[in-house]
């Protein structure tokens, strides 16, 4: 198994979609249905549509391994074929997320009996999606596994395997998820493996946050937790590169493309977990494109940004200051695939379902009954994407002249 090569364009567009698709058990006891909650289920075709009339043609989906194993080597992917066949008759490439945080009943994320069956999963949803998608076949195995090892270990967010959450309680950026992490990248080279058998030519996105963290007071002991906790960033992708702890069975080809997902809440200081305001202009806070360098160069493959967006009135100018971050990340020469804007539908809070967090592209209004019914179009937001998707083809133009000469009838 190989990383694809440095110089490969394999995304539809530059600029994508992430629908929301989480699956887990929060910890009230809540099965997490993410794509019922948003209605992209039943209104599938019009939200693909609308994404394409935008000018994206790539959307992050995902296939929910909780959602679709109904027992043990018994699944249903009717959900992910529809989505198949619809994004192909739309003209839009679909990049699959297989295990959105959720697991089967009968597992935790301490059971190491987690890993041969989703190996299986991973297979079965391979052969599903293959027919239906042409290549190239994107497939992130498990979501996020440094945020869901630190999100289980840390509380009952993720379901049981977490410690009680208690209400009010601050996050605590200390605690690594270490043991949970180690077993989620075992999960995932033998999901590779098994989709491997079945999909040949599938390509692999692993996606982490990227974050910078620095101390509240500039102490020794707190520079040194503050770079502690930065490292347990890199952790999951030196797993699976086989850098560290070696005998999990990574590798270096293991690392195909890299997603990074950041928000206006990635930057910190330990160890009061308060937030370098971004809408404030705190000082402190690393740019984007930095923060892709630093990536680029520890593992000199292909990014993405995989996940990034705001709330309410902030969300046109942070698609602003990312694009704008995206531009220097790429005169700088760091191999930057695309920015995908997420979520695309506004989503209800995981804890609290009739809270909205006004996220979105769209938004998503309900009916009497608390049910999506309906799209409305974010337009402040919208234009400024279309301002920097118009950028994008004039400077692709501008690419092409430079890369073959000027064009027939052109006069300089």
């Amino acid at each position: 198994m190989t990383g694809g090569p440095l110089t490969d364009r394999p995304f539809r567009s530059f600029w994508m979609g992430g629908y929301e698709g989480a699956d887990h058990v929060n910890g009230r006891g809540d099965a997490l249905d993410m794509v019922r909650a948003t209605g992209h289920d039943r209104l599938l075709a019009r939200d693909y549509r609308e994404v394409r009339r935008l000018g994206l043609r790539c959307v992050r989906e995902s296939v929910g391994w909780r959602l679709s194993e109904r027992a043990p080597g018994a699944w249903d992917f009717s959900r992910a074929r529809c989505m198949a066949r619809t994004a192909r008759r739309e003209g839009l490439q679909v990049l699959w997320t297989l295990m959105h945080y959720g697991v089967p009943p009968d597992l935790t994320l301490l059971d190491d009996a987690l890993i041969p069956r989703f190996a299986r999963f991973a297979a079965a949803a391979a052969a599903a999606i293959r027919p239906l998608c042409p290549g190239p076949r994107f497939y992130t195995p498990i979501n996020e596994i440094s945020f869901l090892a630190w999100a289980a270990s840390s509380s009952d967010a993720m379901g049981p395997a977490g410690a009680p959450r208690e209400v009010g309680a601050r996050e605590d950026s200390r605690i690594s998820g270490y043991e949970i992490k180690r077993r989620l990248v075992r999960a995932a080279l033998a999901g590779m493996d098994a989709i491997r058998e079945v999909d040949p030519q599938a390509r692999f996105l692993h996606i982490d946050p990227v974050i910078h963290v620095v101390p509240t007071e500039d102490t020794p002991d707190q520079r040194a937790l503050a770079e502690q906790v930065a490292s347990y960033q890199w952790q999951a992708f030196d797993m699976l590169a086989g850098r560290q702890d070696p005998e999990l069975g990574g590798h270096p080809a293991a690392l195909d493309w890299i997603g990074l997902n950041h928000y206006h809440s990635s930057q910190w200081e330990v160890p009061s977990e308060k937030r370098l305001a971004w809408h404030l202009g705190d000082p402190r806070r690393q740019p984007l494109s930095a923060l892709l360098g630093q990536v680029w160069q520890r593992y000199g493959r292909p990014l993405l940004v995989a996940e990034t967006g705001h709330i309410g009135r902030g969300r046109a100018d942070w698609l602003h200051d990312i694009a704008g971050e995206a531009q220097r990340a790429l005169r700088a020469g760091v191999p930057l695939g695309g920015v995908c804007l997420y979520p695309m539908l506004d989503r209800p809070d995981w804890y609290e379902p009739a809270r909205w967090h006004r996220s979105g592209l769209w938004h998503v209004p309900r009916d009497a009954r608390g049910a999506a019914a309906g799209r409305r179009l974010v337009r402040p937001y919208a234009r400024a994407l279309a301002d920097w998707e118009r950028g994008r083809r004039s400077a692709m133009a501008l690419d092409l002249v430079a890369d073959h000469g000027s064009p027939a009838g052109s006069h300089a």
